[in-house]
């Protein structure tokens, strides 16, 4: 089954979790390796607007896929981050949750994430040229799903 994700039609080879309230994929424009997104099934564009059952699933589901990628894509720590609204740097009209394991080195000013997150997906920059492969997306996504069965 697949899963909406704003204006987006999400397939279900890209999504590695499902809960009762959550999902969790694979980004087609990581800015690290192992960049994944965790959303509420529920479509809402803000975070004000989730139920209190819906925060509590989408926090834990977070954590969960946290350590996971943490440890598949040998991170030593995690980036989590929610663009809640326009001027926060939020495209697609979702709550979703950035979950980017980070190494040493992986930037040169550590809070260039912050930069990257927020350019990383407008204008130029979201070309589909730019995108990973559907195979590779999927790919992805199955090796992480081994981890939550």
């Amino acid at each position: 089954m697949s899963c909406r994700f704003g204006q987006h039609l999400i397939k279900p080879s890209f999504v590695f979790l499902k809960t009762e309230l959550s999902f969790a994929l694979v980004n087609r424009k990581p800015v690290v390796p192992g960049h994944v997104l965790v959303c509420p099934l529920r479509p809402v564009e803000r975070f004000r607007d989730l139920r209190p059952e819906e925060v509590v699933d989408l926090f834990q589901t977070t954590q969960k896929v946290g350590n996971v990628v943490e440890k598949h894509f040998c991170g030593t720590s995690l980036t989590i981050s929610i663009q809640d609204g326009p001027e926060a740097g939020q495209t697609v009209k979702h709550v979703h949750v950035h979950v980017l394991p980070r190494k040493v080195g992986d930037f040169s000013r550590n809070d260039s994430v912050y930069d990257e997150l927020e350019h990383h997906d407008k204008g130029e920059e979201d070309s589909p040229v730019k995108w990973r492969s559907e195979d590779e997306m999927a790919a992805e996504a199955a090796s992480l799903k081994k981890y939550f069965q």
